[in-house]
């Protein structure tokens, strides 16, 4: 009996180390948001979230845009759309109190993330990944925040919030089993 354990928990180690120990963890919980229109606007879309070493990967898309049209898109401090224009959801989540900025040079917002750009339809595909956060455990935990996209194009530099307009779709970055 003692041998048959012994071989079960070799063979459990052995699958472990293949694996980069994903054979002991436990399954990973689905991160999505479901983005929902603000008061008159139509926007609404889907997005799921991943962990990868390079930070946050989400994908997903986006339709009820003008067509065309070039969009801010940033995590938000609370995980909170209950306000008809998604104002319950914060300010741009910023754990270090980083100015807002341009994603691709730091040092900025940790929710800010490139603007996402609607083809002819209206739809906009995401698929970006965001540096210095995580889906969590620490301070820069994504998880239970809100997404949002805006009625216009993020500038990058103006204060606090990069001059991308009302808040047309809000969502909870959230997990589920």
């Amino acid at each position: 009996m003692k041998s048959l354990i012994s071989a079960g928990l070799l063979i459990a180690l052995a699958g472990a180390s293949i694996s980069g120990n994903d054979a002991l963890a436990a399954p990973a919980a689905s991160v999505q948001a479901t983005l929902k229109p603000t008061a008159g606007n139509d926007a609404s879309g889907y997005l799921e979230f991943f962990e990868t070493a390079e930070g946050v990967h989400i994908s997903g898309s986006i339709r009820g845009l003008s067509p065309n049209s070039q969009h801010g898109f940033h995590v938000h401090e609370n995980g909170d759309c209950s306000a008809p224009d998604a104002t319950s959801a914060g300010g741009h989540f910023a754990p270090e109190q980083h100015q807002h900025g341009n994603p691709a040079s730091p040092p900025h917002h940790a929710g800010d993330m490139p603007n996402i750009d609607a083809d002819a339809k209206g739809v906009a595909t995401v698929d970006v990944t965001v540096t210095g956060v995580t889906l969590g455990g620490a301070s820069a935990s994504v998880l239970n925040r809100a997404v949002v996209v805006h009625e216009k194009a993020d500038d990058y530099k103006s204060q606090p919030s990069g001059d991308s307009g009302s808040r047309i779709a809000c969502g909870i970055i959230s997990a589920h089993k």
